[in-house]
């Protein structure tokens, strides 16, 4: 049985600790945040810690589950490396382009550990039906790409924890906040990507550091091509939408499902993402498929789980999207 503690224990650590407790191979043996009043939150029977060091030292855990602001995930997982222990860390994997090759050189030197990162949307159903499909070869190569993340946050959203509006901390607004799901899934799906030109805005009078809308024209290396557009400047929340085209086929998956576009625009239905009752919609359901996955991979060659290097490539997109917004040229990725 393997050892888990979490650090950090804001909202979405409520779904890895609910993966962790239904696990019988997995133990939770601390959890951890500077907060002394999150204590509350930690499960009966679990030792509750201000100190992450202190918990590691004492309670020797095989992995830990990092679920801090942006700006600590990599310094956290490094210093846990050093203390030889696994890592599973919340998106983003990094603030910025350079914090994630540092991240990916840590993951070279500790060879022997596992460094996972939570792009969990890779494991929706629909998501992996249409890699499926994709990989087969049977539809043609892609030739195109669309992901909308129509959404909105209230200021609220911000001053209830201010690093998320600022640029060290955060390392971005909607893209890293918001949209790295989407942003991820565009080059998983779609191959990779030569380059963009792009926007960033501030349309919200919020007083923010960071974009709260964004949009980009992406420039695959196969030549297909790719529009990304989020926005927290939305009236509400509505559903992530993401269209890929290729030469014999279209789909898209809108509101969790996904179909099969037809010629004359009829919608053919092929398969619908798992939800988990008691979470934010856009939580999704596979956020346990891949911490199950992480630990599989303790006792199987096979590791399945996302890297740091398949995480990169987002964090390289959000700044070569800010780089095009700022400068108005063409970025090669």
């Amino acid at each position: 049985m393997k050892r888990a503690a979490i650090i950090g224990m804001g909202d979405i650590s409520r779904i890895h600790m609910a993966a962790i407790q239904e696990n019988p191979d997995i133990c939770l043996c601390g959890v951890c945040d500077i907060h002394k009043e999150m204590a509350k939150q930690a499960p009966k029977g679990v030792p509750f810690y201000t100190d992450y060091r202190t918990m590691a030292e004492k309670e020797k855990p095989d992995c830990v589950h990092i679920c801090l602001p942006h700006f600590l995930h990599y310094p956290v997982a490094k210093e846990m490396a050093e203390m030889n222990i696994h890592v599973f860390c919340e998106k983003p994997v990094a603030v910025s382009t350079a914090q994630a090759e540092a991240f990916c050189q840590l993951e070279e030197k500790h060879k022997q550990l596992q460094f996972g990162i939570c792009l969990q949307n890779r494991r929706n159903e629909t998501v992996e039906m249409l890699k499926e499909m994709i990989d087969s070869g049977e539809y043609g190569t892609v030739t195109g790409t669309r992901g909308i993340v129509p959404w909105h946050r209230p200021k609220e959203y911000y001053t209830s924890k201010p690093w998320r509006g600022k640029w060290e901390t955060s390392g971005g607004g909607c893209m890293i906040n918001q949209a790295v799901h989407t942003l991820d899934l565009l080059y998983y799906l779609g191959g990779e990507i030569h380059g963009l030109r792009g926007s960033v805005s501030r349309l919200l009078s919020y007083g923010l550091e960071v974009e709260d809308t964004a949009v980009a024209h992406l420039h695959y290396k196969n030549g297909a091509n790719g529009l990304f557009f989020a926005t927290n400047a939305n009236f509400k929340n509505e559903s992530v939408q993401l269209a890929v085209q290729l030469e014999r086929a279209e789909f898209c998956i809108y509101d969790n499902t996904l179909y099969r576009i037809w010629e004359d625009g009829t919608k053919e239905k092929l398969a619908e993402d798992g939800k988990m009752p008691g979470t934010k919609f856009y939580y999704g359901a596979s956020h346990r498929k891949l911490i199950y996955e992480f630990y599989e991979s303790f006792q199987s060659e096979t590791r399945r789980y996302i890297s740091v290097k398949d995480a990169k490539m987002s964090i390289r997109l959000i700044d070569a999207i800010q780089k095009a917004g700022k400068t108005g040229e063409y970025v090669q990725i």
